[in-house]
């Protein structure tokens, strides 16, 4: 089995990230480390035995693709897994992911997403375009754009929540861009994936649960940075 490095950004929410490292400390597997980025002031979270921690605390908040990539520089597993504070793990899914990407033509794997009442979220999706974006603001009822199975598929994309890669893919393609501070970090990752000649992979028998809080649905700033991104990408070569 590869090592992994776990990179975890934490915006003082210390209450979820203490949960998602307990969860990875559960799995008691060997070769796991985490990299931590205190992206705010807050205090030192106390690591669960047997975890190995590595923690950067930033003077100034930086986006979501800086952090993990300032994480990165750090990491010493062979798979790279970036990991937002609000999943946890009841089931180790890094054996299932680790396995899909022996493949060498699949760039990053995800595991299925589901909500804490345990339907499955819209993690892997088709690339925007302004028709589909319109009718997703017009649509009252959201529709997955894959239905969930048992089988590993191939979406267009995989949302950053959680993703796997392996260490060389990543740093081949530069990791994320930068110029996105949150949002669409993800989205662009893979269409620059596929242009590099890799497969997104989402397998549904590793499983994680996602405690979302739509921030952009609810905090103006949040709304501006989604749409900032959402414009970067569109007009992005």
């Amino acid at each position: 089995m590869p090592t992994i490095t776990v990179s975890v950004v934490s915006h003082a929410q210390a209450t979820l990230v203490g949960d998602l490292l307990a969860d990875l400390a559960r799995l008691a597997r060997e070769g796991l480390d985490v990299v931590l980025t205190l992206n705010v002031p807050e205090e030192a979270l106390v690591s669960p035995p047997g975890l190995a921690i590595e923690t950067i605390r930033n003077t100034s908040p930086k986006g979501f693709g800086a952090n993990h990539n300032a994480a990165f520089r750090r990491a010493k597993g062979e798979l790279f897994c970036v990991v937002n504070p609000d999943i946890r793990v009841d089931a180790d899914p890094f054996d299932v992911l680790a396995g899909e990407l022996k493949n060498s033509t699949v760039g990053v794997a995800a595991p299925l997403v589901v909500g804490a009442s345990g339907d499955p979220e819209d993690s892997a999706r088709r690339f925007p375009t302004l028709a589909s974006l319109g009718a997703k603001l017009f649509r009252r009822a959201p529709r997955a754009d894959y239905p969930s199975g048992l089988k590993p598929f191939s979406p267009d994309w995989v949302a950053g929540m959680f993703m796997v890669f392996r260490r060389e893919v990543f740093a081949s393609i530069g990791g994320f861009d930068e110029r996105y501070f949150l949002y669409y970090e993800d989205v662009d990752l893979c269409r620059r994936l596929r242009r590099n000649g890799y497969d997104v992979r989402l397998v549904p028998a590793a499983t994680v649960i996602h405690f979302a809080r739509r921030e952009s649905h609810r905090r103006l700033r949040h709304l501006r940075w989604h749409l900032a991104s959402m414009t970067r990408f569109f007009f992005s070569r």
